[in-house]
């Protein structure tokens, strides 16, 4: 019955999408009554409809501009959907006139009140601009007026002298009922074209060429008086190679546990202009055939390359801080916290600076590029090899063709003999080799001197680790207290730092004290906050009142107590995406339980390995008494930190089996 259920619910969904009437303001009172989306009674909002139509249109003494426009149909059903009643338009600039516009923006949000549709529509106090980078202009809309079963409703027009063509969505992490694409691109334009391979879904496409002619004219003058004498018009035939997308029901890309950012694995296409053609369609110049050519495109950028030579602005502060250093990574290391003390991060990505690393060095602020780029000049100055490398943040995606686009961040790589130093400096608690974790997506690429160009792996290859000792003693009125000592290195205690590094330690004891049960923790501890050159060391105490169990005249635990894992995060049957641990790492519990007087052990539980997939995933338990006291090993190594949606179900019940042991319990029993 359940599936005849869908069945028909689908059906029915399908017939009511194809009778649809898309047109701006046709709102209809169905779609405000709508309680819950009929396929995926999750969701709290969905796309009802979203169009989107690029083309190019010939313009006299300009050439080609791009116009793309959207519109999109949005209902809300809760409050957890407010949030698309927000929507966020980024323009892209090219200096003097050469800038995006945005025109016909238009919004209505519609409520249903007494059986009647009212309309209210987006005001100028509701659109917001924002200058985000030099390059960059966000204009943000706040649709109106929204309740529980709101549907808004917004449409525009971007006007682009850029043959490039923004990242095509087909797929969301809400619903999509109906998804309409057009895109027309010059037949002197050729584009490589990209779709997410991530992805689970895939649009069908159709193809078709649309004849066009553009004309032009042209005026002669006398050559004595400048007068004109003539004019002659003429007119060129041309086809738009166009493709366009109709699909229904497209299903939302939904969060599952350690899946990183889900827009790696939405629906979408790049499209990169690849080379423009003649009349004939013979190649008059060609972009981005290669890495190398990417690369060294970029390197001449004097916002890139042109920000890594020597610079005089720097030369007192770096002399003195230098002075009687030899080695490449120590003045590494010490460039990396003099340009964190003189320039922070404003929280803009990008490959190219900002404001350039003069202005930054002086103003003591830029974006990423701004303060990476100076490092490498600051380094190449000393004669030390460091060279940029440019990055796909892991919210951007994995580059796939050679393309300029693809890459918004640049870090700083220093080579000394066959061993590699990777520096960020925009954040606080990064250092040498400990990179941010929007940075560790796969590889990136190095660009030497002149363009020169080399893929760099990005992945750590050093476990980071996680070491908890725990004692326990299990007090007469059966509460249970003892100390805690953690220590952390690596990317552990980096985002250890990031968490609580800067929080108040009443603070830091309430987010320690989160989701371990009837806890007290007392006397904490906080060695090496802020030394990014060494592993952290917490220790505290505490007491727990729910830890352990009485029926009649034996206590149950768990040894584990509050470090156990209580259930298994990976709940569904099947997944479309990989599990990312991030980072290969060793979680490690050492437990020391001193046994009570008057009780002696009847059962505990064995001692246990078990391991997935070659290695790639182990989990060891071993126990023992030792006199008075039960001793616990149990340790956690993930060596490849990517599972695949191939492997998830058996991964699902490793997983399982994991959290079954933890929860085994000791018995006590009175002697």
């Amino acid at each position: 019955m359940k599936y005849l259920f869908f069945i028909v619910m689908l059906i029915v969904s399908f017939n009511q999408i194809e009778a649809q009437d898309y047109d701006f303001g046709d709102v209809s009172k169905e779609e405000l009554e709508e309680k819950f989306h009929p396929l995926d009674s999750s969701a709290n909002a969905a796309i009802l409809y979203k169009e989107e139509v690029i083309h190019f249109m010939y313009v006299k003494g300009t050439g080609f501009v791009q116009e793309r426009e959207v519109h999109q149909r949005v209902k809300i059903y809760n409050n957890e959907g407010y949030k698309w009643a927000t929507k966020k338009i980024y323009l892209y600039k090219g200096g003097s006139s050469n800038n995006e516009k945005l025109t016909g923006l238009k919004g209505v949000t519609y409520n249903l009140i007494d059986g009647k549709i009212e309309k209210i529509k987006l005001r100028k106090d509701g659109i917001f601009e924002e200058e985000y980078s030099e390059y960059t202009e966000i204009n943000t809309l706040t649709m109106p007026n929204i309740k529980d079963g709101s549907v808004i409703e917004y449409s525009y027009k971007i006007v682009s002298p850029f043959s490039r063509i923004n990242d095509l969505y087909f797929q969301s992490v809400i619903p999509i009922n109906k998804l309409e694409v057009s895109v027309s691109t010059p037949q002197y334009y050729r584009y490589d074209k990209q779709l997410n391979n991530r992805a689970a879904f895939y649009p069908e496409f159709t193809d078709s060429k649309t004849n066009r002619v553009f004309s032009s004219s042209s005026i002669s003058r006398s050559s004595v008086s400048g007068i004109p004498n003539s004019a002659s018009h003429s007119s060129t035939k041309y086809y738009d190679n166009t493709f366009k997308i109709s699909e229904a029901n497209i299903p939302s890309v939904k969060a599952e546990s350690y899946s990183g950012n889900l827009d790696n694995y939405v629906a979408k296409m790049s499209m990169e202009l690849s080379s423009t053609l003649d009349d004939v369609g013979i190649i008059e110049k060609s972009f981005s055939t290669s890495w190398e050519e990417v690369s060294k495109t970029i390197y001449e950028n004097s916002d890139f390359g042109g920000q890594l030579v020597k610079f005089n602005f720097y030369k007192d502060d770096l002399e003195a801080l230098l002075a009687g250093v030899e080695d490449d990574f120590e003045k590494a290391f010490l460039v990396e916290n003099l340009v964190k003390s003189k320039v922070k991060w404003n929280g803009s990505y990008g490959k190219y600076a900002h404001k350039g690393i003069r202005t930054a060095y002086k103003e003591g602020e830029g974006n990423v590029a701004d303060i990476n780029l100076m490092v490498i000049s600051m380094l190449k100055s000393q004669g030390v090899n460091a060279n940029p490398i440019l990055v796909s943040t892991r919210n951007n995606g994995i580059p796939l063709f050679p393309t300029h686009n693809g890459f918004n961040y640049v870090i700083c790589g220093v080579q000394k003999g066959d061993k590699y130093l990777l520096i960020d400096a925009t954040e606080a608690y990064s250092h040498n080799n400990v990179l941010p974790q929007r940075v560790l997506n796969w590889q990136g690429r190095l660009v030497g001197d002149n363009g020169v160009s080399r893929w760099i792996n990005l992945q750590p290859n050093k476990k980071s680790s996680e070491t908890s000792m725990l004692n326990v003693k299990i007090n007469d009125d059966f509460t249970v207290s003892g100390k805690v000592a953690q220590h952390f290195t690596d990317y552990i205690a980096y985002f250890y730092r990031e968490k609580y590094a800067n929080v108040k330690q009443e603070d830091h004891i309430k987010l320690l004290e989160k989701d371990k049960g009837d806890i007290e923790i007392s006397e904490l501890n906080f060695e090496n906050a802020k030394d990014v050159t060494q592993p952290i060391n917490v220790k505290y105490e505490y007491e727990l009142a729910d830890g352990i169990d009485e029926i009649g005249d034996k206590l149950y635990f768990s040894p584990l107590l509050f470090f156990a894992t209580k259930e298994n995060p990976f709940k569904l049957e099947e997944r479309q995406y990989p599990i990312d641990f991030v980072i290969p790492h060793i979680e490690k519990y050492m437990i020391n339980v001193m046994l009570p007087e008057g009780y002696t052990v009847e059962s505990m539980p064995e001692s246990q390995a078990i391991e997935f997939k070659d290695s790639n995933v182990k989990f060891t338990y071993l126990i023992l008494q030792n006199g008075n006291y039960l001793q616990l090993k149990a340790e956690l190594d993930i060596s490849n930190p990517i599972i695949l949606p191939e492997d998830y179900k058996d991964f699902k019940t490793f997983f399982g089996k994991i959290i079954e042991k933890q929860a085994e319990q000791i018995v006590l029993t009175k002697a």
